[in-house]
């Protein structure tokens, strides 16, 4: 008695993505310690919704210069960085 091929294996369950940008409100007296509790808060809150932090991640992107009036007040384009919290579920 002859059988067909197998049965592919079947594919784990996709996992879902979700990325936000994080700025922690710093005061001038306060230091990194606050940065983290508003970091681990946000972690906490999102858990609450069945959302695993997975890291945090630091993305640059360039930010158009004004090219001004007949080149008068002209900026060159600027290189910022943002911190973008990834969570998985």
């Amino acid at each position: 008695m002859e059988s067909g091929p197998p049965e592919p294996p079947t594919p784990p369950p996709r996992k879902e993505f979700m990325v936000i940008p994080f700025v922690a409100s710093v005061g001038k007296d306060a230091g990194a310690d606050a940065a983290a509790v508003q970091l681990t808060n946000l972690i906490e809150e999102w858990s609450k919704s069945g959302w695993e932090y997975v890291r945090l991640e630091s993305v640059e992107t360039v930010i158009e210069g004004e090219k001004g009036c007949f080149g008068f007040g002209a900026t060159p384009p600027t290189v910022t960085s943002y911190s973008m919290v990834v969570f998985k579920r």
